[in-house]
C-alpha cells in the first residue's frame, strides 16, 4: 500500500494544495514547505495533459504524494492520468452509484476494474518494473477520490458509498452551496448540516472523508471535525493573497 493510502487507513488527517499553475518549481517548493500532498488541476487552471507529467516528476522529486484532479469521469482520462505515475486520481461530477462504479473501474486493473494493461508507461517506469510486481500492486496502491458537488450526489450517497474501492468522499463545497439555493455560501448552516450528514455516512463505511477550504483556520475545524483529506485554496489564490498583503503593507507605511 502507498504511503498516502497507509496514512489515510491509519485516520491521518493530510493537508494538500490544489495547483493550477503549470510549473514544476510550484510542486518542488509545496513539498518542501511541508504540505502532504498536491492535486494537480487538470479540471480548472493552465494544466495541460502534457505538462502534467513533469508536475508529477517533480512531486517525486520531492517525496510529495501527487493526485491528478482529471476534468470528468471519463475512464480515458483517469487511465492516462495514472499512466504517468499518478499517486491517485480525483473524479469530480460523481452523482450516481453508475458513475462511481465507471470511475473506480477505470482506475482498476482486472479482476477489480478495466484499467488498460501497459506497463511500458511512467508508472510502470517504462517498463523496468516487473509486470507482476506492478499490475499486482498498482490497484492496492492508487487513491480514488470521488467529488460529490450535487444534491444528485448527496441523495445517491447511500448507493455511491457501497462501491468498492473508493478511498476518499470529496465534498466541494461551493458547488454543494449553489445546489442548495445558496451559491458560496459555503459557512452557512445548510451547508455544515449537509457535511455532518456526508461524514457521517462515509464514517459507517469506513471511507475517509475530504472537504475544500480557502483559510487555514477552517482547515483546521475541519480537520478537527474528522476531515482527513483537507484541500487547501491553490497555489494562484496563495500567492496573490501574500503579494497583496504585502503591496498593502507596503503602501500603507
Amino acid at each position: 500500500m502507498s504511503k498516502f493510502k497507509e496514512r489515510l487507513k491509519n485516520g491521518e488527517r493530510l493537508f494538500g494544495p490544489f495547483l493550477n499553475m503549470n510549473y514544476p518549481a510550484v510542486v518542488e517548493i509545496a513539498g518542501l514547505a511541508g504540505f502532504d500532498f498536491v492535486i494537480i488541476d487538470n479540471e480548472h487552471g493552465e494544466i495541460p495533459l502534457e505538462g502534467t507529467v513533469d508536475l508529477i516528476r517533480a512531486a517525486k522529486l520531492t517525496g510529495i504524494p501527487a493526485i491528478v484532479r482529471v476534468y470528468e469521469g471519463n475512464p480515458e482520462l483517469i487511465d492516462k492520468a495514472l499512466d504517468l505515475g499518478a499517486d491517485g486520481v480525483q473524479i469530480p461530477n460523481i452523482g450516481s452509484k453508475e458513475a462511481a462504479e465507471i470511475a473506480v473501474q477505470a482506475a482498476k486493473f482486472a479482476p477489480e476494474g478495466s484499467r488498460g494493461c501497459n506497463r511500458f508507461v511512467r508508472a510502470g517506469r517504462y517498463g523496468s518494473i516487473d509486470k507482476a510486481d506492478f499490475f499486482g500492486k498498482a490497484n492496492e496502491e492508487t487513491a480514488v477520490i470521488l467529488q460529490v458537488e450535487g444534491q444528485d450526489g448527496v441523495n445517491a450517497l447511500p448507493e455511491i458509498l457501497k462501491v468498492k474501492g473508493v478511498d476518499v468522499l470529496f465534498v466541494g463545497p461551493y458547488d454543494l452551496s449553489a445546489s442548495l439555493g445558496i451559491p458560496g455560501q459555503v459557512d452557512h448552516p445548510k451547508v455544515i448540516e449537509q457535511m455532518n450528514e456526508i461524514m457521517a455516512q462515509a464514517k459507517e463505511v469506513g471511507v475517509a472523508v475530504g472537504f475544500f477550504v480557502d483559510d487555514v483556520k477552517k482547515a483546521v475545524e475541519w480537520k478537527n471535525r474528522g476531515v482527513q483529506y483537507v484541500s487547501f485554496s491553490s497555489d494562484v489564490g496563495e500567492l496573490f493573497t501574500r503579494f497583496k498583503e504585502n503591496a498593502d503593507y507596503f503602501k500603507e507605511h
